[in-house]
């Protein structure tokens, strides 16, 4: 009996096993352990879009001028030449500056220069480019070039500098300065008037006791107000300068056609002869372009009287009439002119 049990209770046990075992194959059944599953496939990240360089946003131009009344003269860009064509070429030594400090004053404005007013070599010319100064000639020329972003591969940009020879102060000849001063109305607008004279104040304290200067002030009229007077009196020439206000309009030709008649008078043999004119540009009375006023003081800009201009503000300013009349004057006497703006500063050429 105890064996027909013990085999019955077999018989039960592995027919139970069976049981079990048959009931995970019907439809209904429970999934296997998670080890029975199938291995799934290595991760394979997805493939990221292809890299596509954003598009710039399109250049655009600067606006214009913030400042009322100004006037540029838009240089435009020199086209490039064949030199299979033309293999000379000629250009004038240009020592202006202007348009760099221009650009900085626009810039310390929060604004962008005004296309128009950017004169590259100006740009270039107020850097001291660090040339070698010749020992014994009267220049030096220097040269160098290599490839840039701006042209073709095979194109080289060349670079030709020009160093006169250095000469300090105790070795250069005595001046005669003969000071042309704008003092019409405008002059008035941002102490322009106070900037002139704080400016040729460091002037005159530069000044030998071989040197002399004459004051020539024009608005509506022209008159002189201290004639030639030896730099060893320096009081007396920042007394004049001192006594200057606003008034009137303003009639840069007479002043400039004054300025040259007291330079004329005064002129020296082997002595810097200069008319130094300051102003804001404006002219309104008289000959107003620079072709007209040049015009009327030509014989006395070539008779080796030198011009340098100085301009001063921004609002109602006019840098085409300065910079032409420096321009012009320059062509007749090349490394002679300077055309400076110092706007917003009280530094001096």
């Amino acid at each position: 009996m105890r064996k027909t049990l013990l085999s019955l209770g077999l018989v039960a046990v592995l027919g139970g096993g069976c049981a079990s075992a048959a009931m995970t194959t019907e439809p209904n059944a429970t999934q296997p352990p998670q080890h029975h599953q199938p291995t799934p496939p290595p991760f394979e990240p997805p493939t990221p879009p292809p890299f596509e360089q954003p598009t710039p946003p399109p250049f655009e131009q600067p606006p214009a001028t913030p400042y009322d009344g100004v006037t540029y003269q838009d240089p435009g860009i020199n086209p490039f030449i064949d030199p299979n064509v033309d293999r000379e070429s000629t250009f004038g030594l240009d020592v202006d500056t202007a348009s760099y400090t221009v650009a900085r004053r626009y810039i310390d404005d929060g604004n962008l220069p005004d296309p128009a007013s950017v004169r590259v070599e100006e740009y270039v010319n107020f850097f001291d480019q660090e040339y070698g100064a010749p020992e014994d000639d009267t220049f030096a020329i220097h040269a160098d070039g290599g490839p840039t972003p701006f042209l073709a591969p095979d194109e080289t940009l060349l670079r030709i500098g020009v160093k006169a020879r250095e000469v300090g102060d105790r070795s250069r000849p005595s001046a005669a300065l003969t000071f042309v001063i704008d003092v019409s109305g405008s002059m008035a607008r941002e102490d322009r008037l106070e900037l002139v004279k704080r400016s040729l104040g460091f002037l005159v304290e530069g000044l030998r006791p071989d040197d002399s200067v004459a004051i020539v002030v024009y608005g509506t009229e022209a008159r002189v107000i201290l004639g030639p007077t030896s730099g060893r009196d320096g009081g007396t020439i920042m007394g004049a300068i001192g006594s200057l206000q606003p008034e009137g309009s303003t009639n840069a030709e007479a002043g400039l056609r004054l300025g040259y008649q007291v330079a004329r008078e005064q002129f020296r043999d082997e002595a810097i002869n200069r008319v130094v004119l300051a102003s804001d540009g404006v002219a309104n009375v008289g000959a107003t372009s620079p072709e007209e006023i040049l015009a009327r003081v030509r014989d006395d800009a070539e008779s080796g009287i030198q011009l340098v201009a100085i301009g001063v503000g921004m609002g109602n300013f006019n840098d085409a009439l300065l910079e032409q009349l420096a321009d012009q004057e320059t062509a007749s006497m090349p490394m002679s002119t300077i055309w400076t703006k110092r706007s917003g500063s009280s530094s001096t050429t």
